[in-house]
């Protein structure tokens, strides 16, 4: 490795180069599919919950089950990107999702409901896992912009999730053909995954320093992203039913709602892109989380306000867009991105997105919706100092000539 590298980076090599760009894409179009199956439990909640003959807080164990699935998925994915061609493993994950989804609307039994969905959740870490390594293999340390692309095809696709699941149960009274529909729309992404070469990873350096990881800003990072993490995957899965119990509106206006969420996030993942590029990620992550704050503020003081609960859903998909690609960027510049820390990037999200739903799951009925927004606002406040630690650390441990880059 040349000298003038210091060590520090990961450079990719690809064969027979189809190009950068054509790989990136190729991400983005997985990364699709992965808000697809990400975003159908919210919305389809009560539909699996009259399936299996289920009570909320029963069938909120589906969301233990993904995130439980994302765990083990997260912890042996980083190993396997490590050691093989990617771009087969991730193909391969799309194609076991689409046959989970397919299987969701045929389960009877809870049990066997739980079992696919925890599939389902291993298949989505392994890919998740992957392109979030291979892209920082592929761009470096250029990879912000990129990443924060591959992260907004991701919100694409949950917030198409509830339109395409409202849509189709119009049409056919059922959940079935939204969840058969969205199995057909994970094919395409194998396909093309699977005809191109797979980047890898070089050694890192002669002396192995580049393999160096900063183990407490690994820790924080990590329980960070738990907490971050929780609280998108708590709204996002318990807004749909919160409103319909609240009284603000029908199950259609509620999917529509879970929408706007996920369209806001979208947008915001867009609107990051630009931003990304001139602004250190420790003012990006300050800014996102004032915002997740003030909104679900908004909507814990005026709970029976239409105004509120649209206003508050709409600026905390804003605000949320950008915090998980903006901190792997962050950790980016701090260490070297393997497989394995991205893995453990992954199993605290896997932790968060376990514990806030399915805490509230056991909640709302006791307490009633409400203990829905207050969940998420304390873990809000939590990840806020969090990030405080974070943020100061990273200053006072910051090595000479990089400080402008964070």
């Amino acid at each position: 490795m040349s000298p003038a590298t210091g060590g520090r980076l990961i450079i990719p090599t690809t064969s027979e180069r189809p190009g950068k760009m054509s790989t990136t894409m190729a991400y983005y179009v997985a990364f699709v599919a992965l808000g697809l199956s990400v975003a159908v439990l919210g919305p389809t909640l009560p539909g699996l919950a009259e399936q299996t003959q289920s009570h909320l807080s029963q069938i909120s164990y589906l969301f233990t089950a993904h995130a439980l699935g994302y765990l083990l998925g997260s912890l042996q994915a980083g190993q396997i990107f490590d050691r093989v061609r990617g771009h087969p493993v991730m193909a391969a994950m799309l194609l076991v999702m689409a046959a989970a989804l397919a299987l969701i609307p045929l389960m009877p039994k809870l049990w066997l409901l739980i079992a696919v969905v925890l599939i389902l959740g291993m298949a989505g870490a392994t890919l998740d896992v992957g392109a979030n390594a291979l892209l920082v293999w592929i761009h470096g340390r250029k990879v912000g912009p990129y990443m924060n692309g591959l992260h907004f095809a991701f919100g694409v696709g949950a917030f198409l999730t509830p339109i395409v699941v409202a849509q189709l149960v119009l049409i056919s009274g059922d959940i079935t053909w939204s969840y058969w529909a969205l199995a057909l729309l994970m094919v395409p992404a194998a396909v093309w995954l699977a005809r191109l070469p797979s980047p890898t990873r070089k050694a890192v350096s002669e002396d192995g320093s580049g393999e160096e990881v900063n183990h407490l800003l690994l820790v924080l990072i990590v329980i960070f992203f738990a907490l971050y993490v929780g609280t998108e995957a708590a709204f996002g899965g318990w807004i749909f039913t919160y409103t319909v119990v609240q009284g603000l509106g029908s199950k259609t206006m509620a999917a529509y709602l879970t929408s706007a969420f996920w369209g806001s996030f979208t947008l915001g993942r867009l609107l990051a892109l630009p931003i990304a590029l001139g602004v250190r990620p420790r003012y990006i992550l300050a800014a996102d989380l004032v915002g997740c704050v003030v909104s679900v503020l908004v909507i814990l003081l005026w709970p029976q306000s239409m105004v509120a609960i649209w206003g508050g859903t709409l600026g905390l998909g804003l605000s949320m867009a950008s915090v998980f690609p903006v901190t792997i960027t962050l950790a980016e510049r701090r260490m070297t991105i393997t497989g394995r820390v991205t893995s453990w990037f992954f199993v605290g999200a896997s932790l968060g997105a376990m514990s806030l739903p399915w805490l509230i799951g056991q909640l709302f009925e006791p307490i009633g919706p409400q203990v829905t927004m207050y969940v998420i606002f304390i873990a809000l406040i939590m990840a806020v100092a969090v990030l405080a630690v974070l943020i100061q650390f990273d200053s006072t441990h910051s090595e000479p000539g990089r400080e402008r880059d964070t």
